[in-house]
């Protein structure tokens, strides 16, 4: 049997449930997925943008505003150039922005910003 590679949703959820589970504030920001025409003209009008990463974490840490989280899979996840863009926007904005590929990079990443390494 092949080793297959999580989605990125499957992973989302197992890091937004070890973040529960740590008692960690965050919260999800739901612009991926398929919609309707309708749906996505209606999330549109509403301020939904292409490209802001999926996950937030508003605690300040070293300097930094909070920690946004964009997730891919661990394997052959790629970036989109509003992902690129939104990422350099709020590090200039001294928000900490990474990629976590897969759960374990994501996980490391909160470890990291929050300090718990």
């Amino acid at each position: 049997m092949k080793n297959s590679c999580p989605t990125e949703e499957s992973d989302q959820i197992r890091l937004a449930t070890w973040l529960s589970m740590q008692g960690i504030k965050f919260f999800a920001i739901p612009n991926g997925g398929k919609r309707s025409f309708t749906e996505a003209v209606r999330l549109k009008r509403g301020g939904v943008q292409k490209g802001v990463p999926d996950l937030f974490l508003p605690t300040a840490r070293g300097g930094y505003h909070g920690c946004f989280i964009e997730l891919k899979r661990a394997k052959g996840g790629k970036l989109s150039v509003d992902q690129i863009k939104w990422l350099e926007y709020l590090r200039e904005q001294k928000f900490w922005a990474d990629v976590g590929n897969g759960f374990d990079e994501a996980k490391a990443i909160v470890i990291h910003y929050l300090g718990l390494d």
